[in-house]
């Protein structure tokens, strides 16, 4: 038996072609195409969903709600006026915006300078780099509870307190002082987060051309104006980034006063809104005025970013 073909057509040897009318589309091929990329692609999309959206949506609803002995009731704007009407609220808003202000000043100009002289290192570069970036690595908790017990100690075997005396400077008692409190956090804090941003930082300065450094140099600028003429300007974008980033990182001081300060610390002086809303949802059981608390956070959190995107974008 011989096989014939038509006239005008070809018959090419291998896999037969598909039926007419099941042939894939152009997007049908390219999901088939990509399906392993699509799957992981969906369960990125609903674990953000599930563990992003679905809470933040649900906090929204509690904060109009009560519920007791398992009734749930609107009642509006009742949560609101509540937590602000509490002292606390206004206590827990000026601790974090003076541990805002405080990292700002601290933690986020050391690591700048840090990874300024880092650069200038031609060797061991490698190693100042890891012992930089050590504290990072480190557990937040155990880092904390080192300071607590090792540096912040209030008796003279602490490390600080030691090194005050071996100046002949006044010693202090940290974390039981209500005006020490918030700047031995600042100090705790930085220690812990500055690798990070000194690593951004390093890459951002190798970047930067050596024939801007040479000319100003020429000119007769000395390291204080190479700085502010040259590293600057040309780490800019970078800067404000970071800048954002550590503003709204420090808005959620949380386990600093869980863990150095037992909480609320001295007459109050470590209460900060992350551990306000902590407080309302596992100690007073009241689930409604944390989510209305964590709320009124979000709205902060969400007007600063957008005045801070305005600003940049109008200085772009």
């Amino acid at each position: 038996m011989t096989l014939t073909t038509l006239p005008g057509t070809t018959r090419k040897p291998g896999r037969p072609s598909a039926p007419a009318g099941r042939r894939p589309t152009g997007l049908g091929r390219r999901v088939r195409d990509n399906l392993t990329g699509h799957a992981f692609l969906i369960g990125a999309l609903l674990c953000f969903v599930v563990f992003s959206w679905y809470p933040m949506v649900r906090g929204v609803v509690m904060s109009f709600q009560r519920t007791r002995r398992g009734e749930t009731t609107w009642v509006g704007w009742d949560n609101y006026a509540r937590i602000i009407d509490d002292p606390s609220f206004w206590t827990a808003w000026k601790n974090t915006f003076y541990f805002t202000v405080l990292a700002l000043v601290l933690g986020y100009a050391v690591p700048f300078f840090v990874a300024i002289l880092l650069n200038e290192f031609r060797h061991a570069r490698g190693y100042l780099r890891i012992l930089v970036y050590l504290p990072v690595m480190l557990p937040p908790a155990s880092a904390l509870f080192l300071f607590k017990f090792y540096a912040y100690d209030p008796s003279d075997a602490g490390l600080f307190n030691a090194i005050l005396k071996a100046l002949h400077l006044p010693t202090s008692q940290w974390m039981q002082s209500p005006e020490m409190t918030m700047p031995a956090m600042v100090i705790a804090s930085t220690w812990m987060n500055m690798g990070s941003a000194v690593l951004i930082y390093l890459a951002a300065l190798q970047n930067i051309p050596g024939e801007l450094y040479e000319a100003a140099e020429l000119d007769g600028a000395g390291i204080w104006r190479r700085i502010r003429h040259v590293t600057i300007p040309q780490t800019r974008l970078i800067l404000a980034l970071l800048a954002m980033l550590q503003i709204v990182a420090t808005m959620q001081l949380f386990i600093e006063p869980l863990i150095l300060a037992n909480g609320a610390g001295a007459q109050d002086s470590a209460t900060s809104v992350a551990y306000l809303i902590y407080q309302h949802g596992f100690f007073q059981n009241d689930l409604n005025g944390a989510a209305a608390l964590g709320v009124i956070m979000l709205v902060v959190l969400a007007g600063f970013s957008a005045v801070y995107a305005r600003l940049t974008a109008k200085q772009d």
